[in-house]
C-alpha cells in the first residue's frame, strides 16, 4: 500500500548520489520535469481560489507586510527552509536549488496566465487536480534523486530522525506551516484543508506510481 511508503524508492534513471554535479540527461529531465508539475500545481491551487498551499499561505501572509510577489517570497523561504537542514544532516544537491527557482517561477507564471475557473464546482475539482499533481511530481523529482527540495528534504530529514512515515511527516509540516501562515493573514480556504491533508497521500502515490512505472 503507498501510504505505508517510508524510503524514496530507486529506479534506473535514479542518480547514483544526491551531490552528482554531471546526472544523466533523463535523470536532469525527469527533475526538471517533476519541479515544473510541483510549481504548476501550487499555481493552480492558487488560481481555483479555494484557498493557497499551506507554503503558500505562508507567501502570502509574509507578502501582506513586504512588497514581493508570492513567487519571490517562497523562493525566499527556500532558501531558509535549506539552511534548517543543517539540523537534519541533510546536504543540498542540483534538485534543491532548480527546486527553489522552478518552483517559485512556475507559481508566478500561473498566476499570470491562467484564469480561475468560474463554476465553484470546477473550482473543487482544479484545487483536487493541483493536488495530485504536486504529487506526482513529487514522486518525479525526489526518485531523480539530484537533493530533494527544500521541503522535501525537510520532510526526508525529519522522517529519517522519526522512522515515522512519509505521509505522516509531510501532513505535520503542511498542517504547522498553514497555521503560522494564517496567523500572518495568509488566506485559508477548501483548497488549504484539502492540500494540508491531501499532499503527504498524494506525495506517497507519486512515489508508488512513478517507482513502479517510470
Amino acid at each position: 500500500m503507498f501510504l505505508t511508503i517510508k524510503k524514496i524508492p530507486k529506479v534506473s534513471w535514479s542518480s547514483k548520489k544526491p551531490l552528482n554535479l554531471k546526472p544523466k540527461i533523463t535523470t536532469f529531465i525527469f527533475l526538471c520535469f517533476g519541479l515544473s508539475l510541483f510549481g504548476v500545481g501550487e499555481g493552480l491551487l492558487l488560481v481555483s481560489q479555494t484557498g493557497a498551499s499551506p507554503w503558500s499561505v505562508l507567501a502570502q501572509g509574509i507578502s501582506l507586510h513586504v512588497d514581493y510577489s508570492i513567487g519571490t517570497i517562497t523562493f525566499f523561504t527556500s532558501l531558509f527552509v535549506i539552511f534548517l537542514w543543517i539540523f537534519l544532516n541533510q546536504k543540498p544537491g542540483i534538485g534543491t536549488i532548480l527546486n527553489a527557482i522552478i518552483i517559485a517561477v512556475m507559481i508566478d507564471v500561473c498566476l499570470k496566465y491562467i484564469q480561475a475557473p468560474d463554476h465553484i464546482i470546477a473550482k473543487f475539482l482544479l484545487a483536487l487536480f493541483a493536488v495530485i499533481i504536486v504529487g506526482i511530481g513529487s514522486g518525479f523529482y525526489l526518485i531523480a534523486n539530484l537533493g530533494p527540495g527544500p521541503r522535501d528534504g525537510l520532510m526526508t530529514g525529519l522522517q529519517n530522525k522519526t522512522k515515522l512515515p512519509i505521509a505522516l511527516v509531510r501532513a505535520f509540516l503542511e498542517i504547522s506551516v498553514v497555521s503560522i501562515g494564517w496567523y500572518l493573514g495568509g488566506t485559508v480556504g477548501f483548497g488549504t484543508l484539502m492540500f494540508a491533508f491531501g499532499v503527504g497521500p498524494a506525495v506517497a502515490l507519486g512515489l508508488y506510481v512513478v517507482g513502479k512505472n517510470f
